[in-house]
């Protein structure tokens, strides 16, 4: 990976069944998979923080991902991969809205 990302990949999931722990761990186990597409350089994979409520902070979402790639045509690799159109199939069930922030990084 170069010392810096150009196009960082941020997803938001909101699931069907919120309070399902075994939907949860389920859709965090399947983004944790995407790290195998080799055009992802790094995927942090996480839920809500707790942290102190603010009216600036959303966090009526239950699971996010933050992927860096190295170029456009790396990210829209990944959207066309097997392992990637697999992760939908599998666990698109679970969700009921996902809302995607793609940044292209400038110096």
């Amino acid at each position: 990976m170069s010392a810096k990302p150009s196009v960082i990949h941020h997803v938001f999931f909101w699931l069907k069944n919120p309070e399902s722990t075994a939907d949860l761990e389920q859709l965090l186990s399947g983004i944790k998979a995407l790290a195998a597409i080799s055009t992802v350089q790094k995927l942090y994979v996480g839920v809500p923080a707790a942290t102190e409520e603010r009216d600036v902070i959303d966090s009526s979402w239950s699971a996010s991902e933050l992927m860096y790639f190295d170029s456009v045509e790396d990210q829209n690799a990944y959207q066309v991969d097997p392992l990637h159109k697999k992760f939908i199939a599998e666990c698109g069930h679970l969700w009921r809205k996902v809302q995607v922030y793609d940044i292209e990084v400038k110096d």
